[in-house]
């Protein structure tokens, strides 16, 4: 499901509990809503409150973790682009084709995942020609001591773009813990209807736990959407790999 899908569950879960808890207010013998049942049903929605403060910390500080690794690998494999680049550049004219593939490959990658119609999509397990790339700066014929350290310096380099490649794409198929978010809405509900539970029906009270509900549930929702970085609303910027582009055979 998406996060827009995920998050309108949630706030039909937050929200419809708040109009459960008034329909019960309305319902319920007078001694169940007295001054003393009030205080007990306070008391535990304040630890059921506490817990899901605590869950729904740790589900923020996880997925700002998860969006920040992967913006971070991202600045490193552009930086590495534009490093191997001027590596296969001082080698000499010798690796102009190598150049030309590292430039469709860093092309290809950006037409994948920032497309010109706005669509974005997750890093895929293909190579987009890094395996071909590794192959012809290995095979390379390094005539003196200065184009045999770039080239083993160039083949480090691949390696390196090679395996955060395959980073990026295992991180982006990981997503948030459903049954830690279960957990977290059922908490979220049982406290709404608390609220409901001993709140007068006025429109002011139903406005209130409205905007609630509706801030809770654009909290999840921008927690999955950090999860999914190369789509939705909170994506990562190209700016890194075009900069690096930029500079490509100069």
């Amino acid at each position: 499901m998406s996060s827009l899908t995920v998050s309108l569950i949630v706030f039909a879960c937050v929200f419809g509990g708040a109009l459960l808890g008034i329909l019960l207010h309305a319902s319920l013998p007078q001694h169940h809503l007295a001054a003393d049942s009030k205080d007990i049903v306070k008391l535990g929605m304040g630890l059921v409150g506490t817990m899901a403060a605590l869950v729904l910390g740790l589900l923020v500080a996880s997925a700002k973790g998860s969006y920040d690794a992967q913006s971070a690998e991202l600045t490193q494999m552009a930086a590495n682009i534009a490093l191997l680049d001027r590596g296969l550049a001082l080698y000499g004219p010798e690796a102009k084709e190598e150049r030309a593939l590292l430039r469709g490959a860093v092309v290809r990658i950006l037409d994948q995942m920032w497309s010109k119609d706005g669509a974005s999509s997750a890093p895929t397990a293909a190579p987009s020609g890094g395996e071909i790339l590794y192959e012809k700066i290995q095979a390379l014929s390094p005539k003196n001591d200065t184009q045999r350290s770039l080239q083993g310096q160039a083949l480090s380099i691949a390696m390196d773009l090679g395996k955060t490649r395959w980073l990026m794409f295992a991180q982006a198929i990981s997503s948030v813990s459903m049954p830690l978010l279960v957990v977290l809405v059922l908490w979220l509900a049982a406290i709404f209807i608390s609220f409901g539970l001993f709140a007068p029906f006025n429109g002011t009270v139903v406005a209130t736990l409205f905007v609630s509900a509706l801030s809770v549930s654009g909290a999840i929702f921008l927690i999955l959407e950090m999860y999914t970085p190369y789509a939705g609303v909170i994506q990562l910027s190209s700016a890194p790999l075009r900069a690096a582009l930029a500079h490509l055979g100069q």
